[in-house]
């Protein structure tokens, strides 16, 4: 398998070449790199695990008209073009398909280790510092506000109402960033997420003393 990983990388690199810079072949990288250090912690099949997690936003949906099938259908063509087996390409494709935060309330009750354990790296990219720069890109992207302290965060979303929201930066951290982790699934994960979740927590703090805005009229910290 070590041809088809050398294969996978060199085409999610082209694939994402020119990407948002939050969803590009970087974050990709530390989200394949993060989840081969949980991977060692598990028994688990790390092909499965190296190949979700490098193929998980090969067309993410948010920059493809909302597209669920797509990242599915570029996956199972490369995979197949690779030669690899119909149970792993399988394995990989579900993981892919329940790994978002949006679909978090259609995956099963049952989750395989692998995907948690991509899901843990991914959600380990989305909070710390690498998490609040990959935050304002993203906002910066959207042209969304930073903040606004009369637009407050929309809590329990949906999945249409988080697909469709186009809140506030801030409003990010409490809609989702605050909340993963304690949705962390591996004891690996769990402890690197408290140093990135206290440093979020110290941003926020930081940020509303130089907006100048009472702390007490903003939403508690998780």
């Amino acid at each position: 398998m070590t041809n088809v990983i050398a294969n996978t990388v060199n085409f999610v690199k082209k694939t994402l070449h020119g990407a948002e810079a939050g969803h590009d072949w970087f974050h990709t990288e530390r989200v394949w790199k993060l989840a081969n250090q949980i991977a060692r912690t598990e028994d688990c099949n790390q092909t499965v695990v190296q190949l979700a997690a490098l193929l998980h936003d090969i067309a993410d949906p948010k920059f493809h008209n909302g597209d669920e099938n797509l990242a599915l259908q570029i996956s199972r063509d490369f995979l197949e073009s690779e030669a690899v087996n119909d149970t792993i390409t399988e394995q990989v494709l579900f993981i892919i398909k329940h790994l978002s935060f949006k679909n978090r309330g259609d995956a099963p009750a049952e989750l395989p280790l692998e995907l948690k354990i991509v899901q843990d790296a991914d959600r380990l990219d989305a909070i710390g510092a690498i998490g609040i720069a990959r935050t304002f890109n993203f906002g910066g992207y959207k042209n969304n506000l930073m903040y606004d302290p009369d637009i407050p965060p929309k809590l329990n979303m949906d999945k249409e109402a988080y697909k469709k929201s186009n809140g506030t930066t801030i409003n990010h951290f409490y809609e989702k960033l605050l909340l993963l982790k304690d949705l962390m699934h591996t004891q690996k994960a769990r402890s690197m997420a408290e140093e990135r979740h206290a440093f979020m927590q110290t941003f926020l703090h930081q940020f509303y003393k130089e907006w100048s805005v009472a702390e007490a009229g903003q939403p508690a910290d998780n």
